[in-house]
């Protein structure tokens, strides 16, 4: 009777052992056949980003995101809004204490002073479209995205005018290459944007 107990104990450990080793690699099978959910995110992104005018960028600015992201077209549109506005701000912090550092001549800090006003404008018409955006649902659909349209492309005028004010020779040096730099991101930043909110309309169209 013992030796029989033993014999039964003994099978059935190798029978959990088994379905244990089965299950295992059930999983592992599963999991390699199943693409991670961030990776098909970070893809979504990828290819979206190929209909903007510089998707290195577009894909650099997003892809920490892509958890927020999902593979949703409205909410990288959002999210490119989002990231782009931030960029807008930092950029015109760096501006307004440009403007205020030693060794600026007074033609160079006027320029200074006429960018930041125009970024003050795209901030505005930025935060605008990021309102509009929450709430675009329902009926009106392309009404509320005709003004986002409109307004992020009144954001990208007002950074191309930045831009023009440091033609020339207004400012020289690094200090105009670092600023020209920032302002050439933030205008290719809110390019993307609007050409990821225009693939958006089409969708809904």
């Amino acid at each position: 009777m013992e030796g029989s107990r033993n014999n039964r104990c003994h099978f059935l450990t190798i029978f959990l052992i088994l379905v244990a080793f089965a299950t295992s690699s059930f999983m592992e099978s599963v999991s390699a056949a199943r693409p991670a959910a961030g990776h098909t995110n970070t893809e979504f992104i990828r290819t979206s980003c190929k209909s903007t005018t510089y998707p290195k960028l577009c894909f650099s600015s997003l892809s920490s995101r892509s958890t927020a992201i999902g593979v949703s077209a409205q909410l990288l549109a959002h999210e490119s809004l989002t990231v782009t506005l931030e960029t807008v701000q930092s950029t015109s912090a760096m501006m307004m204490k440009l403007a205020h550092g030693q060794g600026m001549t007074p033609r160079e800090v006027g320029a200074l002073h006429d960018c930041v006003e125009e970024l003050s404008d795209a901030v505005a018409e930025l935060r605008k479209s990021l309102g509009e955006m929450k709430q675009l649902r329902g009926r009106d659909f392309d009404l509320k995205m005709n003004d986002i349209q409109t307004w992020v492309s009144a954001a990208l005028t007002d950074e191309d005018t930045c831009t023009e004010g440091f033609a020339g020779k207004v400012m020289n040096g690094k200090v105009k290459t670092v600023v020209r730099g920032k302002i050439l991101e933030v205008a290719h930043m809110t390019s993307n944007a609007l050409a990821l909110i225009n693939s958006l309309a089409a969708l809904h169209g």
